[in-house]
């Protein structure tokens, strides 16, 4: 969701019995959240500057403080509501799904007669409310290093990712922390510093780990990695390379089902491989190993373009995922999401084709968006009135060094100028030119405009002043107005009528329809070297087995509400296309090549 958008979920819903994520690696956002939720509030508040000592680590830990002290707050007023009463205690044991245990009692409860029984269940009822959990994300690639006020280097546990990690590790939170976008050494590395992390003698763990996943090989490489410092996995959340929200992590052509498919075939081996490196870490620490952990399996959960119960039973009951992840749809629930009302009217109305896989993250990775956005608006104007870029006034996402020894972020007034004198003195014919030109001012300024939406909610900043992003998954394509949590919550458990069409192609369908359509992409920006003819090749072998995969499933019986007849249609309209696709590439690349 951004840097902004489930900012205060937490806030909103937790009491509720809601679970989200926080990202923590904004810290000037969360800094200014923290200012608006303890001014509104009446709490404590001292400011941490920009350069005061370990002001980002601090700046994360106050703020997750404030967050946890309104959620129990909130959650102590819910308990104290009566029962019977249309208020939030009663949307509490609402909002639980049907089978809950927890459900089932209060409805027993409900249909007792006054009495001494029913008080004493009312009482039990509400001393084991518990209010949903919110964990943070850290995207791994996010690790800049920083300087002083006076320009000076600070160590390596001041980078942009170590420091946040910091902070949470130092909250009073028992949560967990989640790790995107891949592989990063040195910030697992530092996870070992936090005794947190660890089991207790009980076998519990104040602080767990959320890798978040493209594939079994990418949970296995980085959990070994893990167990070697004796840290343990406790969840591998898998998501679609491409049919999700935010940055999109394309696979080599390995489709979800194909990805599920082998997460259920290989979930044992993930504990297996792991704890033997785990107990002989705790075993050097002279720590034991507590025996009730020994057969604990990590939780599997998936996430990226469901949009119907039966989508969410086919991952639970078909690939036995233990829980789903929804994300996209709660864009347009007011009750859960921090988004501006411009932004939110724009989600309303998005139609298929505004929702597009784009180049606009300075990172170089591509980022699902939505055309029209305040941030697309603000960004061409600026090109227009020839100040193309941004300030950057936040700087997370630097890392080009093309023209400065320091790094610099590719959506920056300072890159893009330079950038564009470059291209200016190139002796190239004028469409090539155009293409570079428009490559370069195509970047946008995430760090800022991703949380300024939760600015502008909140009156903390002009809407006027501050260009807002937003990253959907194409699923918001089929949700078509404002929603109640209650309406979003039935719609996710298949209770009451569907909120999207019956015609919506199953989340299987879109998939394969972005993968292909990427494919395509990688194609045209081929040189056709015999490296790149081979990769391609594999990527087409991968998806052609994922959709051999699929049409398995189209062969299976539906979940209610599973559009599973647009599989066969979907796969036969792509094979096509890859076909004519492939015959006109190994045409070009035989040439090349000759």
């Amino acid at each position: 969701m951004g840097t902004g958008h489930s900012i205060d979920t937490p806030i909103r819903v937790a009491h509720l019995g809601i679970c989200s994520v926080i990202s923590i690696i904004d810290d000037t956002l969360i800094e200014r959240i923290r200012a608006f939720y303890n001014s509104k509030h009446g709490l404590p508040y001292k400011k941490i500057y920009r350069y005061d000592e370990d002001a980002r680590a601090r700046r994360v830990t106050e703020y997750l403080e404030t967050v946890q002290k309104l959620v129990r707050r909130n959650m102590e007023t819910v308990r104290s509501l009566p029962f019977f009463h249309r208020n939030d205690k009663t949307k509490y044991f609402e909002l639980l799904p049907n089978g809950s245990p927890f459900k089932q009692e209060y409805l027993r409860m409900l249909a007792l007669p006054p009495g001494m029984e029913r008080d004493e269940l009312e009482r039990s009822l509400s001393s084991r409310m518990v209010p949903g959990t919110f964990d943070v994300n850290i995207m791994t690639k996010l690790d800049r290093l920083n300087v002083d006020k006076h320009g000076r280097p600070l160590g390596e546990q001041f980078s942009d990712a170590k420091a946040a990690l910091r902070g949470f590790a130092n909250s009073s939170l028992q949560s967990a922390v989640e790790f995107s976008a891949g592989f990063n050494r040195g910030l697992f590395a530092y996870l070992s510093s936090f005794r947190d992390f660890y089991r207790t003698e009980a076998g519990e763990m104040k602080k767990k780990i959320i890798l978040k996943v493209s594939d079994f090989r990418s949970a296995s490489i980085q959990g070994h990695m893990l167990a070697k410092k004796g840290l343990e996995v406790h969840e591998f959340r898998i998501e679609s390379g491409l049919n999700c929200g935010g940055h999109a992590f394309a696979s080599n052509g390995h489709l979800l089902p194909s990805i599920l498919k082998e997460f259920r075939e290989k979930r044992e081996q993930l504990k297996a491989e792991f704890l033997p490196f785990i107990q002989k870490f705790y075993e050097s620490m002279g720590w034991e190993y507590p025996h009730s952990a020994k057969d604990e399996q990590p939780i599997l959960t998936v996430q990226g373009g469901i949009g119907t119960n039966g989508e969410d039973r086919r991952m639970r009951e078909y690939f036995g995922m233990d829980r789903t992840g929804w994300a996209t749809p709660f864009l347009l629930v007011p009750e859960a999401t921090c988004v501006d009302d411009d932004t939110r009217e724009l989600l309303r109305q998005a139609k298929e084709e505004d929702v597009y896989v784009s180049d606009a993250s300075p990172l170089g990775i591509s980022f699902n968006n939505i055309r029209g956005s305040g941030s697309e608006v603000w960004t061409k104007k600026q090109a227009q009135k020839g100040k193309p870029g941004s300030p950057c006034p936040k700087g997370h996402l630097v890392s080009n060094t093309e023209f400065t020894a320091e790094p610099i972020c590719t959506a920056s007034n300072q890159y893009q100028t330079l950038k564009l004198e470059q291209i200016s003195a190139m002796d190239i014919a004028d469409g090539e030119k155009q293409k570079l030109i428009d490559s370069v001012l195509v970047k946008t300024c995430l760090c800022e405009h991703l949380g300024n939406g939760a600015l502008i909610t909140h009156g903390v900043v002009r809407r006027s002043e501050s260009p807002q992003a937003i990253c959907p998954g194409p699923n918001i394509a089929w949700f078509d107005r404002i929603y109640s949590l209650q309406e979003m919550v039935d719609h996710i458990y298949g209770r009451g009528s569907s909120l999207v069409p019956e015609n919506r192609p199953h989340m299987f369908s879109k998939e394969m329809v972005m993968y292909v359509d990427y494919l395509e992409r990688l194609i045209s920006k081929s040189g056709n070297t015999e490296r790149e003819v081979s990769a391609l090749r594999e990527f087409r072998d991968n998806l052609e087995r994922g959709m051999d995969l699929c049409l398995r499933i189209a062969s299976d019986d539906a979940f209610p509400g599973e559009n599973i007849s647009t599989i066969t249609p979907t796969v036969e309209e792509q094979r096509k296309r890859l076909r004519v696709m492939f015959e006109q590439f190994e045409l070009r690349s035989a040439l090349v090549l000759a």
